[in-house]
């Protein structure tokens, strides 16, 4: 019988024994080797171009209209997502000085706030009766570039003061355009809150034939009626079909003693600036 330790001995001479990874053999002339092959690293394909975002085609929308602006204006400043960029570009300029004698009158109190932030010299239709120019967004705007806002709950105070303005641009990204107003959304009224309930059912029975739903607007906790700048109701109108000649539905809603104004601008934009993701379109009266 072979003796444990000579089993092994046997066993052993099958085996091929490698260094361990952390062995690390010592070479005294390493100029005689043959000089290592840099190694290459994989290249990382460059991204592709992202396509524009809903706020990047506002910006640039924006960023167009503001280029109709010169130096001694009275300019109405609108309110919401893409007028907030025009409003702050008016103010880069102004602080480069490539803008001056600028006075501004805001739609709003959030536009307001933004433009004294910004340094922007801020008046009133008291004083300035007559606007040069006035720069807003919408909501919808159809082929003939009447337009649907309000949504965000302005739509009086933009009323009155692109009603007062000599040009009035209106920028959007593509996604406002619509073939019929009334048809991607709410149609905003503001009414006033005595008897509101009242009001809202005249206003639907006047659409009955285009399926008109009436609804009082809340604010984000349900609970509370969202209040206008004027301390007035948004009472928000939902189609299923049509509405129809719009002229006579103005007409027909501002006849209703309640009803303070509603959201349609009708032939009130002489440019309508559109930003989509083939470039910018420009589209005048």
């Amino acid at each position: 019988m072979q003796s444990l330790s000579q089993t092994t001995l046997e066993s052993s001479k099958n085996l091929i024994f490698l260094p361990s990874p952390a062995y690390k053999m010592q070479i005294p002339f390493p100029h005689f080797t043959s000089p290592e092959k840099p190694i290459e690293k994989p290249q990382t394909p460059s991204p592709p171009p992202h396509a524009p975002t809903q706020d990047d085609l506002k910006k640039i929308a924006a960023f167009k209209a503001v280029e109709f602006v010169e130096s001694g204006m009275v300019l109405g400043l609108g309110t919401g997502s893409t007028a907030c960029h025009a409003v702050a570009q008016i103010a880069e300029l102004l602080n480069q000085g490539k803008l001056s004698n600028i006075v501004g009158i805001p739609t709003s109190k959030k536009t307001h706030e933004q433009a004294l932030r910004l340094g922007i010299p801020l008046s009133d239709l008291d004083h300035h009766p007559t606007v040069d120019l006035a720069i807003d967004g919408a909501d919808e705007v159809d082929p003939r570039l009447n337009l649907v806002k309000g949504r965000g709950g302005s739509l009086l105070r933009e009323k009155m003061i692109e009603m007062a303005c000599k040009k009035f641009v209106v920028v959007v990204d593509e996604s406002k355009m619509v073939e019929s107003l009334g048809m991607g959304g709410a149609m905003p009224v503001e009414v006033v809150p005595f008897c509101w309930k009242y009001t809202a059912g005249m206003l639907q029975g006047l659409f009955q034939r285009s399926g008109c739903v009436a609804k009082l607007r809340f604010l984000g906790d349900g609970e509370e009626p969202f209040l206008t700048d004027n301390s007035n109701y948004i009472v928000d109108l939902y189609f299923e079909k049509e509405i129809g000649d719009l002229n006579a539905a103005s007409d027909a809603m501002l006849r209703l003693p309640g009803v303070v104004e509603h959201g349609m601008f009708l032939d009130m934009a002489t440019t309508v600036i559109v930003a989509g993701s083939h470039g910018v379109t420009v589209k005048n009266k």
